[in-house]
């Protein structure tokens, strides 16, 4: 029997960015050239995701040039992201330990010129291109943050997630939850919200209990969606890190008591983050042509990243026989560590 997704409660409105054709164009520019996506069975499927589409959503407000920026973004940390979730790779922490270094190279300021190899992951050599594009006039806190945002990302799935998976072990929830905002990307994708708004936001606001509770809400309203819709998907793979499979396990719950469970949560965090909001913008009146474009962003992504995953092939239940054979879409050469 068929499970029925529940309606997710989203008290936001559904916006879109006008220049989302220029950025589809342009991912499959800056995709070619990078070398992130080159053969014809993933190229197929990357068009298909439409994440132009995507990052129109999520960031309706930003201009020409920063939404091919955020776009460009987005693809790596998704290409990046179903090599290690949907892959071998996944499950072997000691294959992408150099490849993670390489990349802390490039965060760390090396640029790809002073890293000694010939023949550089295109996940480097995109890395590189975003590094520069994305930090120069950028703050040095936030350079910090994001640099740290990243790393993070990129150590929780290649250890944490991976470790699990190599060792059968199915984590507890307040466990996930918490990791789930790293292994998400999420924090990276709300840190450009500054980039995208030209805001700069101190690092007062960023450690107002506040601010912390809006931003970890969104994030977790974010992910908890995702795993809702990507469900299907991911027992196909047999992946263990979803909300909804660790409520199944753990509570012993049904599948669709399970789905209904995680949208009444979802609903709870999307009312701690308007509480949260209202809170901050009357602690701190001053700040409101700030704070206002922030909490704009994570609303857009709250919104922008339900309609998405309402639409998107990747997510669709009636098809997620494509993902029981991953080496058909995935690019060895973006971590050079090969699949076999």
């Amino acid at each position: 029997m068929e499970s029925e997704l529940p309606d997710i409660y989203c008290p936001f409105p559904q916006r879109t960015n006008p220049h989302v054709g220029h950025v589809r164009e342009h991912l499959d520019r800056w995709t070619r050239n990078t070398g992130l996506v080159h053969r014809d069975s993933a190229r197929e499927r990357f068009e298909q995701a439409d994440f132009g589409a995507f990052v129109g959503m999520v960031y309706p407000t930003a201009d020409s040039q920063n939404l091919d920026l955020v776009a460009d973004w987005f693809v790596w940390l998704f290409l990046v992201d179903d090599q290690l979730d949907d892959g071998h790779l996944g499950r072997s922490p000691d294959r992408v330990r150099d490849v993670v270094a390489l990349m802390q190279s490039v965060i760390e300021g090396a640029g790809t010129g002073a890293l000694e190899q010939e023949e550089l992951p295109a996940a480097v050599i995109a890395l590189a291109d975003l590094w520069e594009r994305t930090t120069p006039t950028a703050a040095a806190h936030w350079r910090r943050r994001f640099a740290w945002h990243l790393m993070t990302y990129l150590t929780t799935t290649t250890t944490w997630e991976a470790g699990n998976r190599a060792a059968g072990v199915v984590p507890p929830e307040a466990t996930y939850i918490e990791k789930r905002r790293h292994t998400g990307a999420i924090h990276v994708c709300m840190d450009l919200i500054e980039i995208v708004a030209g805001i700069e936001a101190p690092e007062s606001i960023h450690n107002d209990p506040r601010f912390i509770t809006a931003l970890e809400a969104s994030c977790n309203v974010v992910c908890w969606a995702n795993d809702v819709y990507s469900y299907e998907k991911e027992q196909v793979l047999g992946e263990i890190h979803n909300l909804v499979h660790l409520v199944r396990h753990h509570r012993g719950y049904g599948k669709q008591q399970s789905l209904d469970h995680v949208c009444a949560e979802i609903t709870t965090e999307t009312e701690r983050f308007l509480t949260a909001q209202d809170e901050l913008l009357a602690a701190y009146p001053q700040l409101t042509w700030m704070l206002e474009p922030y909490l704009d962003g994570m609303r857009s992504w709250m919104r922008g990243n339900l309609d998405w995953s309402r639409q998107t092939p990747r997510y669709n239940p009636a098809d997620v026989s494509q993902y029981k054979e991953p080496e058909q879409y995935l690019e060895a050469t973006v971590l050079g560590t090969g699949q076999d």
